[in-house]
């Protein structure tokens, strides 16, 4: 048998999940041709077929399946343990993973450019989503996480910087339509708001069971693309404070009289306890909590 390359099972990996060599090729920033030769290496180690070829793309034969379930949890450990032996070597080196909620990716830029002009060794790698990556699964070192205190065991947590939001239109939209002074007023203008996803937060749901179908006008899986569509005028809706002060034309709106007080939450920097002597981790924490202070409510 030849000798197995690990990279050839993490691009069979990514095929697999992709589709496709193009696809593949798109993720991994390389050609076709080389996600191919990787491809075949790892079959004729393996002498076994993993992916049925036909012109709309790959499909996994059983064996493929087989090392499609496998590979997550092999990588996890893989990650698990690159972590451990980096902790050992504090030189602020290596890369540091994180995932955060996508509303606030962009707040981490300025924090993140400091670091990285102190630590230039360090590559720091963001993943922006809404799920919730456990700390336990090694796919990330750091997870800035949205909301109330993460409460997990084996979870170190430290406070970042309180996050508000509230309801504003741009002056546009004021010029046009005013704004609802009571709560009969609300269904006679236009809302933009976040879909079912988000129903469950508290902020969102006052608003939405005062509202009928009609009266939502705009929604996403995004509070982004919600805030975008509030500053061009669209309708009213959630932004961040934080957004909001960078654009003067934005009108808050009183909900005092309509619905319960302002949202204000709270970003959290969490970790696996296991990287509680990691220096980079630590460090990082620290540079995001000094450079997030001046945007605390």
């Amino acid at each position: 048998m030849q000798k197995l390359n690990w990279d050839d099972f993490r691009v069979a990996y990514i095929v697999a999940n992709a589709g496709s060599l193009a696809k593949a090729a798109q993720i991994l920033q390389c050609n076709h041709t080389t996600v191919l030769r990787h491809i075949n290496r790892l079959e004729e180690a393996l002498n076994v077929k993993l992916f049925i070829r036909h012109q709309r793309g790959y499909k996994l034969t059983d064996s493929g399946y087989i090392l499609n379930d496998a590979m997550p949890d092999i990588d996890a450990q893989f990650v698990a343990l690159e972590d451990k032996l980096q902790s050992v070597q504090q030189d602020f080196s290596g890369k540091v993973r994180i995932t955060t909620v996508t509303s606030y990716s962009s707040l981490l830029a300025p924090a993140m450019q400091a670091f990285r002009q102190q630590y230039p060794k360090v590559r720091i790698e963001l993943l922006a989503t809404d799920e919730v990556v456990p700390a336990q699964s090694g796919v990330v070192h750091v997870a800035l996480r949205a909301g109330p205190k993460p409460q997990e065991p084996d979870l170190i947590v430290r406070h970042v910087v309180s996050l508000k939001m509230a309801y504003y239109a741009s002056q546009s939209y004021v010029d046009t339509f005013g704004l609802p002074e009571c709560e009969e007023q609300m269904n006679e203008h236009q809302w933009l708001m976040p879909d079912k996803s988000k129903y469950h937060i508290p902020f969102i749901h006052q608003v939405i069971k005062r509202l009928s179908n009609e009266s939502i006008v705009y929604s996403s899986n995004q509070f982004l693309d919600i805030q975008s569509a509030v500053i061009s005028g669209m309708g009213i809706g959630p932004v961040s404070e934080i957004e909001a002060n960078k654009h003067a034309h934005l009108i808050e709106l009183d909900s005092s009289t309509l619905f319960a007080t302002d949202y204000i939450g709270s970003l959290w920097y969490t970790y696996h306890k296991d990287l509680k002597d990691n220096a980079k981790v630590k460090a990082l924490c620290d540079f995001l909590i000094n450079h997030t202070r001046h945007l605390s409510v």
